[in-house]
């Protein structure tokens, strides 16, 4: 197999001339060319005119001579090939794991294919009662706690842009990816520099991916809280969730960001924990086609051309990373909160990307100095901040919102100009000041100057931003060691953006697999 890098289209052309280009580039006659697939295509707006630029594999019996050759950009392909461990032997005990986003489901899938028949516990609903429920919420309505945006079968990812980028260089990426292609997803994920899969389509991905597990001796629990656990001298040795008491010796935790009962029991039962730097901020709303202007000038609007995303940083003056983080072209500002009296904001879009809006969270970094020492305080630091956002929204579900142009120039807004604010729940104008420290907002305020010199318009007058988003990532650490084993409790694997080792889909689901192959070749050391 050859793997042949840098063959460029115009946004006219269709990809299936990526065979004739193959054929030129390999000197080869059209019947020596066996098959070929795209396995990278990325878009390169630096230049005019556009191009997209593709890497494909391609097999050929001559192969041996073209290497020969020694052609530029072909070279011998090195497919990545994902080899979990097979488990020697088969404890008696079943591994649990807490949590069913990307980390605890992609966790018990691999143990499932091994054979260790993973028994999940999950706080929030299915996918089928938590669209009902967060619904509900979106359109007005009570909060359900257990079942909204955070908590639930597929986790904070399953409303969200479904987006799959990673800066990780994993070979588990594949086996992510070939899953989430035979769950449902577009195979086009498998191959974009800059994959999405949408929250329409996620819904059903995620249950096909339960059901999998299931099929494969798999138990999963919904509605279904761990309340405490229980050890003895080997380690862990039981949990509870509720009146359920289940033996336990090897016990995943894949809690989520934002399971904050479960964080302050952990913490209360002398698991080691530590606090760790988060980001808050707010979400950021321009219309989507400034960003595509902005991103494809000339072209846009170009029907191979997808709504345009961006990704921006900047250190201020007082050395505060600030940042754009899970972008969402096309798609809409969500309700968010899992607690009564807070508001929570963060982005979502569906497969098509179609949506009036581009909004983006604008992250400013915090630190121990910001929230305090105490190994909870920075939780505590993100609900005070959730709950101000509830009061500076009239205490009844709205989200405080703001003009850009508003809070640079340090009034409050009275109302939106044209571009609509897509929170379902509605918005009260306010000035956004009175939700941060005087630190956060020289933050922000520098960063939304700078970025209005990378994206013209980033501060128009029309553009908004909403508060409040806390849920960037999780504000502990729950310590392991090399074996992914926790510091404290043998038997004990946090796992994922809930214990501070990923962000983002991909990244938690190669923890969760990572994980789940140290527990398949700890299975000889398991005694009951």
């Amino acid at each position: 197999m050859l793997q042949i890098s840098n063959l460029q289209l115009s946004l006219d052309e269709n990809p299936q001339n990526l065979e004739a280009l193959i054929i030129k580039k390999l000197r080869l006659r059209p019947h020596r060319l066996m098959s070929w697939k795209i396995v990278k295509e990325s878009l390169d707006a630096r230049r005019k005119p556009l191009r997209f630029v593709y890497t494909v594999l391609a097999e050929t019996p001559d192969e041996a001579a073209i290497l020969k050759k020694k052609l530029p950009h072909i070279s011998a392909a090195k497919p990545d090939v994902y080899q979990p461990p097979q488990p020697s032997l088969i404890a008696s005990t079943r591994p649990i794991v807490v949590g069913f986003g990307p980390c605890g489901m992609f966790a018990a899938l691999l143990l499932a294919e091994a054979g260790l028949r993973p028994i999940v516990l999950e706080r929030g609903a299915d996918v089928d009662q938590r669209i009902q429920d967060v619904e509900t919420y979106w359109q007005g309505g009570p909060l359900n706690p257990q079942s909204n945006v955070q908590f639930g079968e597929g986790g904070a990812g399953t409303f969200s842009d479904g987006k799959l980028t990673t800066r990780v260089k994993d070979v588990r990426i594949v086996k992510v990816t070939d899953e989430l292609i035979e769950a449902g997803a577009d195979p086009e994920i498998g191959y974009q520099a800059h994959p999405h899969i949408g929250t329409d389509r996620l819904r059903q991905i995620v249950k096909n991916i339960r059901l999998k597990i299931q099929r494969l001796g798999g138990e999963i629990h919904f509605n279904t809280t761990l309340t405490g656990i229980s050890t003895d001298a080997k380690g862990i040795c039981a949990v509870q969730a509720g009146a359920l008491t289940l033996p336990c010796r090897q016990l995943v935790l894949a809690l989520g960001h934002s399971a904050r009962d479960t964080f302050t029991m952990l913490h209360e039962a002398g698991i080691a924990m530590e606090a760790k730097d988060f980001a808050v901020g707010v979400r950021v709303e321009h219309p989507q086609r400034l960003i595509d202007q902005n991103q494809y000038k000339e072209a846009a609007g170009h029907p191979r051309l997808k709504a345009a995303e961006y990704r921006l940083t900047c250190q201020t003056q007082e050395g505060r990373g600030v940042y754009s983080f899970c972008m969402c072209p096309g798609g809409t500002v969500v309700a968010s909160a899992s607690e009564a009296e807070a508001i929570v904001t963060n982005g979502m879009s569906e497969y098509a990307r179609s949506q009036a809006n581009a909004n983006s969270a604008l992250l400013v970094q915090v630190r121990r100095s910001d929230f305090g020492e105490g190994v909870l305080d920075g939780m505590r630091y993100q609900q005070k901040l959730e709950h101000q956002a509830w009061i500076l929204g009239g205490s009844h579900g709205q989200a405080p919102c703001q003009r850009i142009a508003d809070y640079l120039n340090g009034q409050a807004s009275s109302a939106f100009g044209q571009v609509i604010p897509s929170y379902s729940r509605g918005v009260t104008m306010t000035d956004l000041h009175a939700l941060f420290s005087p630190s956060i907002n020289r933050a922000l305020e520098e960063a939304l100057a700078d970025f209005n010199q990378k994206i013209p318009g980033f501060t128009d007058p029309d553009a908004l931003m909403t508060g409040v988003e806390t849920r960037s990532s999780s504000p502990v650490r729950i310590l392991r060691d090399e074996q992914f084993q926790s510091l404290t409790t043998a038997g004990l694997y946090p796992a994922g953006e809930g214990a501070g080792y990923a962000g983002g889909i991909v990244s938690a689901a190669i923890d969760g697999l990572r994980v789940a192959e140290q527990i398949i070749r700890d299975q000889e050391n398991v005694r009951d």
